[in-house]
């Protein structure tokens, strides 16, 4: 029999519209009242509110240990910005949601509780210019805005619906890379109820279709990028011979739904923003890693949509990387940097190519340069401790460790303190770092063992600030597996 706190987390990604492909410091326009958008302001939506962050990230964590990542800092950054651009205009802010990565061709998005947003590669192959992406999002935000999991929460109770535990599962199976098959159980989960649940499901992608579009336009993006979305999708659908992208298998699509968001973008006045070329070398990124076992059909794709120079420049720089070409793939990185002195992700990338060809002082060098300008970039912090590892462990040490402490939930920050820290002679931080990896990733158990192993080395070791440490995620990690075993 499936905990109810399952059920509820099962019946919220449903209420949301999701199908999936593929822990604290060190913690963790005049149509608005049209929309008829509902008042979530009540000490009841408080309470769900804390609620949905708890089952949301222990959520993440099965997600993380099942789903394959799609490991880039510099396109995460990207997604977090975007993110964080449009969160304020939802009434969201921004604190408390965490972008995840997915390595998946397939076209998809997602909204999880607790403030997670899920970003698929293919979901940049499949948007042409940043507009279309910020649809996608902003519609996910207005999910989370609109906080339709304790909505979905409380009709679900009203339907018992004993099916959604199996739901969830499916949709854990088909980003573990089960695929149709994951796909078909969670779809077949909804035939016991979807007659029921069918306009209380269109409801909620109206709400977050109309809230997404107030949010495009607060945050300078064209409304209309919406319903031009749909209708790529709904093309797509046609050429795929009546079989919908992912997105649309839970999001619903139809003509009405199309027309409604296109007569509402038309009445809303926005000045759309400068398209930005930073999305358009992510964008490149994410073709080179969805043809990574072929980088030049990253180019023949790129090239199907016109993309900028610039845009094309930087993805034949990466190929050359891929290709083992540094030298060449630097210079031309190097000559973009120089014609576009404002983009960082462009030395960060050079910084990056340098480490992964094993040229670690370039990769130092670079990184120290590109920090001056920008402190506390993320991912070029990340290269900058990675490499200081082979010169200068201590040094990097204190890099990750200052990195850590602002990126709690980024599980490939530990992973690289945790290196440091035995590098470093810091061998009781080395295994707490470990545990933090762990428990992020969906390892509870042996998390409280490594944390165990830690508190040995630290007490072996007079080490009483890392004793009090170990002892204090302890009783965190504690609560982490309680809710983890909700799960089960």
């Amino acid at each position: 029999m499936p905990s109810r706190p399952l059920i509820r987390l099962a019946g919220v990604l449903l209420g949301l519209g999701l199908a999936l492909p593929a822990a604290g410091q060190w913690t963790t326009p005049g149509w608005e009242q049209e929309a008829e958008l509902p008042s979530l302001s009540s000490a009841g939506s408080r309470a769900a509110a804390g609620e949905e962050y708890r089952l949301g990230r222990a959520w993440l964590r099965q997600f993380r240990a099942r789903a394959p990542q799609w490991q880039d800092p510099i396109a995460r950054a990207y997604v977090e910005a975007l993110v964080a651009r449009l969160a304020p205009h939802s009434g969201l802010g921004g604190s408390d949601l965490i972008a995840t990565l997915v390595d998946s061709h397939r076209l998809n998005a997602f909204a999880v509780p607790g403030g997670v947003i899920g970003v698929n590669a293919g979901l940049f192959a499949f948007a042409a210019r940043e507009a279309e992406l910020a649809s996608v999002l902003a519609h996910e935000l207005g999910h989370l805005a609109q906080r339709h999991y304790a909505r979905g929460q409380a009709r679900a109770e009203q339907t018992q619906v004993p099916a959604m535990a199996a739901m969830l599962a499916g949709m854990l199976i088909a980003a573990a890379g089960g695929g149709d098959a994951g796909i078909g159980v969670a779809m077949g989960s909804q035939a016991a109820f979807i007659q029921d649940q069918l306009a209380y499901s269109r409801r909620y992608e109206q709400e977050a279709d109309r809230l997404g579009l107030q949010v495009m336009a607060g945050a300078g993006y064209d409304p209309e990028a919406m319903a031009s979305m749909f209708r790529a999708m709904q093309r797509l659908t046609s050429l795929q011979g009546g079989t919908p992208p992912e997105f649309l298998l839970t999001h619903p699509l139809t003509e009405s739904r199309i027309s409604d968001t296109a007569s509402r973008a038309a009445q809303l006045e926005a000045t759309p923003r400068r398209e930005d070329l930073q999305y358009h070398l992510v964008r490149a990124r994410a073709l080179l890693s969805i043809h990574a076992r072929d980088p030049q059909q990253a180019l023949t794709r790129q090239a199907q949509d016109a993309p900028p120079a610039a845009a094309r420049r930087y993805l034949e720089a990466l190929v050359a990387a891929e290709r083992g070409e540094t030298a060449t793939a630097l210079r031309r990185l190097d000559a973009l940097a120089g014609e576009l002195p404002d983009l960082s992700l462009l030395p960060a990338s050079a910084a990056e190519v340098a480490l992964d060809a094993g040229r670690i002082d370039d990769a130092i060098q670079r990184s120290r340069r590109l920090l001056r300008l920008v402190p506390g970039h993320v991912p070029t912090q990340l290269v900058l401790g990675e490499a200081l590892l082979q010169r200068d462990p201590d040094e990097a040490w204190r890099v990750l460790r200052e990195l850590a402490e602002r990126r709690p939930e980024d599980p490939g920050v530990f992973t690289l303190l945790a290196e440091a820290a035995g590098r470093s002679g810091r061998e009781a931080w080395g295994h707490l770092a470990r545990a933090e990896h762990q428990q992020l990733t969906g390892r509870i158990t042996e998390a409280i063992r490594q944390l165990g192993v830690a508190r040995r080395v630290a007490e072996r070791d007079g080490d009483a600030a890392a004793t009090a440490r170990i002892d204090q995620r302890y009783q965190a990690f504690l609560g982490y597996r309680e809710t983890l075993e909700e799960f089960q």
